[in-house]
């Protein structure tokens, strides 16, 4: 929306301008600037060489872990925000990118930069299995059919690959090194998450201004228009549940060699819908729509609900509902403020957070005639 209006003066006189995805001097400028500054952020805790406290240790974790869900929730825009398939197997994909790199390193030998795009591609092919019912469904029924993979593949951790996975004990993975580098410190691995989930979401904008894209977004806006133009529905439909399983999987690496150790707790079925969730809040088919979303979610679930929202309630609440033990308000404070929250999202932006923002950057680009 925003990329295609400039402010008044600005032209385009080459053909590179024109498909440039930052097209002023400015906006390539502040894009620069706000990765360089991302990238010193390690460099400023109390633990980075400066020795300084300008910023909290525990941020350099928060902000590995929302990188890591950004990519897996870009996977999921390419499929259910830009191709109109919805999926609910999508940790399930993050399960066998893991275990699939967790095996490469220790069994076979492979190098974390080996094991990383190995693994990728093993979990877009296993995507492609997944995504051959959406030739005869979709809507309701595709999801019930994603679904199926969300307690296959963990069944099959679980029970038949127990002597490669370890079943349902934790399974320790090895360190990322390269050379004499450990990134074994969050702030040492910190360097290979946030410019990889950067770059990838790059790649997603991208993909999306392809032919590739251009089809995917057809076949989400009517399947019957864009078959009878000449898309093969089928294999771009294929083709969107390989990238979304490809991102999955290597957020599922990323996640493995973070943690250093895996267990099929973290890929349950409620994740799958958290992501689902976190694309609502974000914005369906929007390229910064993963990114707001993800950061939203976990600064609402690690800092908002816990520090702010249950402490104030939790003492007025049980005076309210005396017949309720306070234990049991306490508890279930979390989801239902997660869930009260993400109600009223849906009703006052039902297209997400990154639809308010290109809203706000057309009206910068336009003032003084924003209205």
């Amino acid at each position: 929306m925003s990329a295609n209006i400039r402010p008044a003066g600005v032209f385009d006189v080459n053909y590179g301008q024109d498909i440039s995805l930052n097209r002023t001097r400015g906006d390539r400028w502040l894009a620069n600037g706000l990765f360089l500054l991302l990238l010193l952020v390690p460099l400023l805790t109390v633990e980075g060489p400066l020795g300084v406290n300008l910023i909290p240790q525990s941020w350099i974790g928060l902000i590995v872990r929302i990188a890591i869900y950004v990519i897996a929730v870009q996977g999921l825009n390419i499929l259910t925000g830009y191709t109109g398939q919805i999926s609910l197997g999508h940790a399930a994909f993050m399960a066998v990118g893991a275990y699939s790199a967790a095996i490469f390193a220790r069994n076979l030998g492979f190098p974390f930069w080996v094991a990383l795009p190995a693994a990728a591609l093993f979990t877009g092919l296993v995507g492609l299995l997944f995504g051959l019912p959406s030739l005869r469904v979709k809507g309701f029924y595709l999801a019930m059919a994603t679904l199926a993979a969300q307690f296959i593949i963990p069944w099959l951790l679980r029970y038949p690959l127990t002597p490669l996975t370890n079943g349902s004990r934790p399974l320790e993975v090895p360190i990322p090194t390269l050379g004499p580098l450990s990134f074994a410190h969050e702030s040492a691995f910190y360097y290979i998450a946030v410019p990889l989930s950067v770059f990838l979401m790059l790649a997603a904008r991208n993909i999306m201004r392809t032919r590739t894209g251009r089809a995917f977004i057809s076949i989400r806006d009517n399947d019957l228009a864009a078959e009878l133009l000449g898309i093969n529905v089928f294999a771009y439909k294929l083709q969107a549940f390989f990238l979304s399983a490809l991102y999955a999987g290597i957020a599922g690496v990323l996640l493995a060699f973070n943690d250093n150790s895996l267990s099929l707790d973290k890929f349950s079925l409620g994740l799958s819908i958290e992501f689902l969730a976190m694309l609502v809040i974000g914005g369906a088919g929007f390229p910064l729509g993963p990114l707001f979303g993800v950061a939203f979610v976990n600064l609402l679930n690690q800092e908002i609900i816990p520090n702010r929202l249950i402490p104030a309630l939790g003492g007025v609440l049980p005076q309210l509902l005396p017949f309720i033990d306070r234990i049991n308000i306490i508890s279930a404070l979390s989801p239902l403020l997660f869930g009260f929250i993400l109600v009223v999202f849906l009703i006052l932006a039902p297209r997400g957070l990154a639809h308010r923002w290109e809203i706000f950057k057309i009206a910068w680009k336009i003032r003084p005639y924003s209205h």
